[in-house]
């Protein structure tokens, strides 16, 4: 088979979406596993949601191949400290209106080692993603290139920014920056 988006496009499949995927590029994905999720009375598949890893060098390739499917519906960016590396988690949706069985969510990963703790930024491609990766750059270091406001969200305007709240390295809290809230 020959990937060709505009028919994966008409037909909103997800399994065809999962083949374009496998077809362009093979081993640098990773993990690749396409869930059903059933309900209703008939118990019929309502949507599919797929989960893979990228490498960080592929990844906005990857993006822009899902884009090439239908308009790519950012939801959010989960992250992880993984020990050597930080895991972002890219919660995306495509064929949104396509009808039951065929509405497509996706969870593409990314390890980003700390030693090089930069990974390029969606804001040209997708601005609804600022908050999400100003959340990550704040609370686990990731810095994001390409992204124009790298102002704090949800820490204080004089938060020592060499903390980073959800890491569990020695750039994470210590017990004296923990303060009893009650």
């Amino acid at each position: 088979m020959t990937c060709r988006p505009e028919y994966v496009k008409e037909s909103s499949d997800p399994k065809e979406v999962v083949a374009c995927i496998e077809e362009r590029f093979g081993e640098d994905v990773q993990n690749l596993e396409l869930r059903e999720y059933k309900g209703g009375l008939e118990d019929a598949v309502q949507y599919h949601l797929l989960w893979l890893k990228v490498s960080r060098e592929r990844f906005l390739e990857l993006v822009d191949a899902l884009r090439e499917f239908d308009f790519l519906h950012f939801q959010i960016i989960s992250g992880n400290d993984d020990g050597d590396v930080v895991t972002l988690n890219y919660h995306v949706a495509l064929f949104r209106e396509a009808g039951k069985g065929k509405r497509l969510g996706a969870c593409v990963s990314v390890e980003v080692p700390k030693t090089d703790l930069v990974m390029p930024s969606l804001w040209e491609r997708i601005p609804g993603v600022e908050y999400s990766e100003r959340e990550m750059r704040e609370m686990l270091g990731i810095d994001f290139d390409g992204l124009p406001n790298k102002a704090l969200v949800f820490l204080p305007e004089d938060w020592n920014e060499d903390i980073k709240p959800w890491r569990r390295d020695e750039t994470g809290p210590s017990e004296a920056d923990v303060r009893e809230l009650s």
